[in-house]
């Protein structure tokens, strides 16, 4: 296990004195995150649980630092006010990209651009490719099966004539 203090030792050792405050910072919380995640990522349901906890108490706290600022009135009751909030939401996932990807996914997005075909219709097509293949290959046995009962009967037929000791096939 580790400590945030063997992080801050480490870290101070390995600095530079002229990055800024914001550097510093980056670096020591960039540290700190690998550090974190490669201790919980042998813990995954301990991982599921912080991450489920902290993704809902940021939500819960985002939504109700807007509704205090709402309630505030004026200006700011106008930007928080829910019709405000979802245009704004909209246009600052539309511009960052996020928009799309987050609603559709990015496997739709790459698979239209790819022109590949639904998962639907790719499914329907292996399983007709696959139903093609099944018959094929028990064709195929059923040739063999064949081939060996000929080589069997020619077999029986070539130590039947022989004199002598030896296990006779049945």
């Amino acid at each position: 296990m580790f400590l945030p203090f063997q992080i801050v030792i480490r870290y101070n050792s390995r600095m530079p004195k002229e990055k800024s405050l914001i550097q510093r910072l980056d670096r020591f919380f960039d540290l700190f995150e690998d550090r974190v995640r490669a201790y919980l990522s042998r813990r995954p349901i301990l991982y599921a649980f912080i991450a489920g906890i902290a993704i809902v108490l940021f939500w819960r706290g985002v939504w109700h630092w807007a509704d205090k600022l709402e309630s505030q009135g004026g200006i700011l009751g106008f930007v928080f006010s829910p019709e405000v909030t979802v245009i704004i939401s909209v246009v600052a996932l539309l511009a960052t990209g996020l928009f799309v990807s987050f609603f559709v996914g990015d496997v739709i997005i790459m698979s239209g651009l790819k022109k590949e075909k639904k998962f639907v219709e790719k499914a329907q097509e292996e399983f007709a490719r696959e139903s093609h293949d099944i018959e094929r290959m028990e064709k195929i046995i059923e040739k063999l099966e064949g081939e060996v009962e000929h080589i069997h009967k020619e077999h029986e037929t070539h130590t039947e004539g022989r004199s002598g000791g030896g296990v006779q096939p049945k």
